[in-house]
């Protein structure tokens, strides 16, 4: 059973590979949009990754969050995710996520995920593959 309630927070230092000029979403050496949500993201999966069966994994299906501050590199960064609800047959699971720096808060938002079988979720991506 997912426990509501359940957190995970990730850190990491802000570095030149880590900036919006870096991965092309900006042009300002600050902590990138992309990596705030791929933390956020990361801090979900790893929240929800104790809760599931051998045979299981997560995706994300939809990400809605807002980034609100700089952050300039060499200062830690923080990403939180806590789980909010569960889907009645428990595939779908729904987190809040937020993420701050050494001065304060920098974004936050709303993250969900499904519960997947990952050999048949891969075996019908590789599908896509075949003619």
């Amino acid at each position: 059973m997912i426990l509501i309630g359940t957190k995970c927070q990730l850190e990491q230092t802000v570095t030149q590979e880590l900036t919006a000029a870096a991965v092309g979403s900006g042009a300002l050496p600050v902590f990138g949009t992309p990596f705030m949500a791929a933390m956020m993201e990361n801090a979900a999966l790893t929240a929800l990754q104790n809760f599931l069966e051998e045979d299981q994994g997560s995706v994300g299906t939809h990400l809605d969050i807002h980034h609100d501050a700089p952050t300039p590199i060499g200062m830690k960064v923080w990403a939180e995710a806590e789980i909010t609800g569960v889907s009645e047959n428990g595939k779908m699971v729904d987190f809040k996520v937020s993420a701050w720096d050494e001065r304060g808060p920098v974004g936050g938002g709303v993250h969900t995920r499904a519960v997947i079988n990952s050999r048949r979720f891969l075996d019908k991506c590789n599908k896509k593959l075949e003619a």
